[in-house]
């Protein structure tokens, strides 16, 4: 899957980087001095692929400037950080009270990274950004995530089944999956699905339905579980609508905060004013969920 064409628009030129004032303190209280730093391909792991892109903010703390971390889709085979760089971009000014992290993760492939070293990765990119938080100068205890596509998914079930320690305090899922058994025998093109699914969990759900069941958000929601933001084209034949409309449902059935935005006659991604639309508001259920 390529995912660009939700990006697109999005697009604004970074501002400059500066190097960062680090005056060794984990004192938290807003120091002034402290500018814009960008740092790329940042290692989280001693995998290559456990790469994660950091943007800190200018007069940032361990306080108030909480945490942003982007997963980039690509059926869990392809895709790369890169294609969040332009939404970052335009975020960043909107959200000048983040630390946004946007990271690679391993990729399922024929003989190897098989599920679960997505979601592995996943925690391991936030337990490096806890363990970082001091030297950052950021509240790695505020935490939103943003997920397409097969990095909603990640992003989902993280949020959903790891969240042990509340620090994930919202999600915004553009397009994913979330019933993954659903997603292999209800999907309407199945040639579609099926392959993308094995590759990722080296079986069938018939073979291991346990895999499926435990890779499934939808099945560890509880009355507990973090706000979430959906959004989906109505047309979308990659990740059917279906996946989405019964998410919510099994939300409001534990009486979860959910907001869903659909968008009629859209696909796997869209462009224009559905796009604008798809930004403001992500803005303002991070802003409205993250406090």
């Amino acid at each position: 899957m390529n995912f660009s064409a939700i990006l697109v628009l999005l697009g604004m030129i970074f501002s400059t980087s500066f190097a960062a004032c680090n005056k060794g303190s984990k004192v938290a209280t807003e120091d002034s001095t402290l500018t814009q730093l960008d740092m790329m391909n940042v290692s989280y792991g001693s995998d290559a692929a456990q790469k994660m892109d950091v943007y800190l903010p200018a007069n940032r703390n361990i306080d108030s400037t909480k945490t942003l971390l982007f997963i980039h889709g690509g059926s869990w085979s392809g895709g790369d950080k890169i294609d969040f760089n332009e939404a970052i971009a335009a975020i960043r000014s909107q959200l000048p009270d983040f630390a946004i992290f946007n990271i690679n993760y391993r990729l399922a492939y024929s003989s190897g990274n098989k599920f679960p070293a997505q979601i592995d990765d996943i925690k391991s990119a936030l337990q490096f950004i806890e363990n970082k938080a001091g030297d950052y100068k950021i509240n790695a205890d505020k935490i939103a995530l943003v997920g397409a596509s097969a990095g909603a998914h990640l992003a989902l079930l993280q949020a959903y089944k790891y969240n042990d320690d509340k620090k994930i305090k919202a999600v915004i899922d553009l397009f994913g999956p979330a019933d993954m058994r659903d997603l292999y025998f209800n999907h309407p093109v199945p040639q579609a699905s099926q392959g993308v699914l094995v590759n990722l969990f080296g079986a069938t759900p018939t073979a291991n339905s346990t895999l499926y069941q435990e890779a499934s958000p939808i099945n560890y929601i509880t009355a507990t579980t973090v706000p979430t933001k959906i959004f989906h084209g109505t047309d979308d034949y990659v990740v059917p609508i279906s996946q989405s409309n019964n998410l919510k449902a099994k939300l409001q059935a534990n009486n979860v905060k959910v907001d869903m935005t659909t968008y009629s006659r859209q696909g796997h991604g869209w462009y224009g004013p559905d796009l604008i639309d798809t930004y403001t508001k992500t803005i303002h259920f991070i802003k409205e969920n993250v406090r």
